[in-house]
């Protein structure tokens, strides 16, 4: 898994975290925090699909100039 995706997860975990927390107290700020948890839930999601592209066109490169010489 790439190294910015863990960091995404991580700070996704510690939004949520801090949501909960934030609502338990009574705290309308939550809604900010759970603003942030998605926002890194979806760059997590964009390095993840993007390091798979990069390893797909990577192994397709690969093959193309192993085929040709």
């Amino acid at each position: 898994m790439p190294r910015l995706a863990l960091y995404t997860l991580a700070v996704c975990v510690l939004a949520i975290a801090a949501a909960v927390v934030s609502f338990a107290r009574g705290s309308w700020l939550g809604v900010v925090w759970i603003l942030i948890a998605g926002i890194s839930s979806n760059m997590a999601w964009y390095y993840l699909r993007k390091a798979r592209a990069d390893r797909a066109d990577h192994a397709a490169d690969r093959e193309s100039t192993g085929a040709a010489g």
